[in-house]
């Protein structure tokens, strides 16, 4: 008999990552209901009962194309979706509204305890603390670069000095503009001499350079590990992706071992992993991002990367 239950995605308007696993899903016959929380109104529609029915949750999310009975999700991708930011209101009934979304639709959703999520989202949150990410690593056996958070300018000034190099890099990327002009935080060089007591404001994360030759991103879904090598020649390789390699390689065996228990920890079904790749061949843990991009991964070496997320999607089960 065929398993009707559909797929929920929840992802922005323009996501080509989304578009490349609802491909293979469709290829498999898979339902799938597509929606962007910012369309909360005419375009999206959430209803749910509690407590006056058999089941926990029952209701319905719909959209002008698809009506989704919530008791009989199979899985949920939550890729990239957008909350609605309620621009056309005054300041405070924008919050307020804003509010009563999140935690009106993001908390039926979170309520349904049958679909396999990929990934939850307050998975996501807790495993998105970079000095948390840090101490799993080196607690699972990874090797994690000589790292200093703090937002005392002399204690940044001593760990500058008792490095080579060091880097300064963002604990959460937010959104940015200078002067009206979008900005990104790379990891980039910082000296002694540039420190002052404006580190005191907030908490800063420095790290020691490792003395690479090559990146490493790996993707994991449910069990599946793949793992690609980028050489650039630069420190940070995001900063340009026209001037990037990629080679196809195998993990160690300790080291995919190790990143699966990492998922387990958090609960995460997939994760995106990045190290750096030194002289001798050792691996260094810089970060994992729990919803990371691989859709430019897959079309560079034809992994096939959309497959696994759509087999797991379509499994409804966590690995």
């Amino acid at each position: 008999m065929t398993d009707k239950r559909p797929v929920l995605v929840a992802t922005e308007a323009d996501d080509l990552t989304a578009d490349m696993v609802i491909s293979e899903l469709n290829r498999r016959n898979v339902p799938v209901a597509r929606f962007n929380p910012a369309d909360i109104g005419a375009a999206l529609t959430i209803s749910a009962r509690f407590g006056s029915c058999p089941a926990p949750v029952a209701g319905q999310l719909r959209t002008p194309s698809r009506t989704v009975d919530l008791a009989e999700v199979r899985s949920v991708y939550w890729r990239r979706p957008v909350w609605p930011a309620f621009d056309r209101l005054e300041p405070d009934d924008a919050r307020f509204a804003a509010a009563q979304t999140r935690y009106g639709l993001g908390g039926t959703l979170y309520a349904l305890d049958g679909p396999l999520w990929v990934n939850h989202p307050l998975r996501n949150a807790a495993a998105d603390y970079k000095p948390a990410q840090l101490a799993v690593a080196q607690r699972l056996g990874l090797t994690v670069p000589s790292t200093l958070v703090t937002n005392d300018p002399d204690e940044a000034r001593s760990f500058v000095g008792d490095h080579e190099q060091v880097i300064f890099k963002t604990l959460r990327w937010t959104p940015y503009r200078r002067g009206g002009v979008p900005v990104t935080g790379w990891a980039d060089p910082v000296a002694a001499s540039e420190i002052d007591e404006r580190v005191a404001v907030v908490p800063h994360l420095f790290q020691a350079v490792v003395d690479k030759v090559a990146d490493l991103r790996v993707l994991v879904v449910g069990r599946e590990v793949f793992a690609v090598r980028i050489e650039s020649g630069m420190l940070d390789w995001r900063k340009d992706y026209s001037a990037l390699s990629y080679r196809v390689v195998n993990l160690p065996d300790r080291v995919e071992a190790a990143l699966l228990a990492y998922l387990d920890h958090f609960g995460l079904a997939s994760g995106s992993f990045d190290f750096a790749v030194d002289k001798a061949g050792g691996l260094w843990w810089l970060e994992l991002n729990p919803n990371g991009q691989w859709g430019w991964l897959e079309e560079s070496t034809g992994l096939a990367m959309s497959a696994a997320f759509a087999e797991l999607l379509t499994q409804g089960v966590a690995p």
